[in-house]
């Protein structure tokens, strides 16, 4: 679902830039609540886990690959403006630092899987949950069919921004300029590839995290929904620290991250202008856009998180991570400098009351 450089017009992403400005500016102000408070940490963990999950690449049918991106959990736990911030920042470093994604199609990319997945999401998670208790197995099926859906919604905004690049951007004799994928051959592909595999992992991740949290740490789950009925069997467990369960999940992941080396093949639309298949999409050459565009950035520290090694896949792991850290506290700091430190109740997504274990959250 990583959109590359050279496959969206400048025209297109110039329309992404001018939609998700005004978005990374309300989730900034959004999330105050989280960056102002004990919850840092928290957002830090989730922008991490959305990094390290999205190198799992999942094997296709077809012969290609996709993966999960966790937004659609940090959503859940956090709200979707959180959800919007984390994964924006997540898929910056990707671009930057790996080269998964391009640097100029970001807006692109996190429109898709920064506001679409989230948003989608939660959406579907607060209609099915309602006014469920935090401990019902109602609010797991509600946070996996959330998660199944939010990430297919992102994979047909991707389908659809590929597919429309040959009808609206191409030479007088009608060969596209960017991506040669026409909608018939973009929708098909990419829902496959997300409503068979995907989004199922997607929907499974999230539905465990829920389960989990539910035995574990309840008050997790009210960060974002403190009216939300709460069993009183729940509330006298003690609950398990979310930063050390979260650093101890993502060191795991870290290290077992080569795993994602085993698919073969790559995601659908992520080709190297030389590694497209030109007969295929009855190509005489290279869209002239495309391969303009492909190197724009190039400057990344490990292309390919190490192309295709293993302890160089787990050294990205770590590297993004670490970045990821730093960033979240540099954006945490500059809010803080730059709002001061009251948080406004129209900041927050719900009502700020975590009651009944909220002091756990900080340990």
């Amino acid at each position: 679902m990583h959109i590359p450089d050279g496959y969206l017009s400048p025209q297109t992403s110039a329309v992404f830039t001018v939609a998700m400005v005004p978005m990374w500016w309300q989730s900034a102000r959004r999330v105050r609540r989280v960056v102002k408070s004990r919850y840092v940490p928290l957002l830090a963990l989730g922008a991490a886990f959305s990094f390290v999950i999205m190198m799992f690449n999942v094997p296709i049918p077809d012969g290609t690959t996709a993966h999960a991106v966790g937004g659609g959990l940090i959503a859940i736990l956090l709200g979707p403006w959180a959800g919007c911030v984390a994964v924006s920042i997540a898929l910056l470093i990707q671009a930057l630092f790996f080269g998964d994604g391009g640097v100029l199609v970001f807006p692109a990319n996190a429109f898709n899987m920064a506001v679409v997945l989230p948003f989608v999401a939660y959406g579907v998670y607060r209609l099915l949950s309602r006014n469920a208790a935090l401990t019902s197995r109602r609010r797991i099926v509600a946070g996996a069919v959330g998660a199944y859906v939010g990430l297919n919604a992102a994979a047909l905004a991707a389908a659809v921004e590929f597919g429309l690049q040959p009808d609206l951007f191409h030479r007088a004799d009608g060969m596209p300029l960017y991506a040669p994928f026409h909608l018939a051959q973009t929708i098909p592909a990419m829902m496959l590839a997300h409503l068979v595999v995907a989004g199922v992992v997607e929907a499974i991740l999230t539905a465990g995290v829920v389960a989990y949290l539910q035995r574990a740490n309840v008050p997790l789950l009210r960060i974002n929904a403190p009216d939300v009925p709460l069993t009183d069997a729940e509330v006298r467990r003690r609950p398990v620290s979310p930063v050390k369960a979260g650093l101890a999940t993502l060191v795991i992941f870290a290290v077992v991250s080569p795993l994602g080396l085993l698919a073969p093949g790559g995601a659908f639309g992520e080709d190297a202008p030389e590694d497209l298949d030109l007969a295929k999409y009855h190509l005489s050459a290279v869209p002239t856009g495309l391969a303009k565009y492909t190197d724009f950035w190039g400057h990344t520290l490990l292309p390919g998180y190490g192309n295709g090694g293993a302890w160089q896949y787990i050294l990205s792991a770590v590297v993004g991570m670490a970045v990821i850290a730093a960033l979240v506290a540099a954006l945490a700091w500059g809010l803080r400098r730059l709002r001061g430190g009251e948080v406004e109740a129209r900041d927050l997504d719900e009502p700020e009351r975590v009651a009944d274990g909220q002091e756990t959250l900080s340990k």
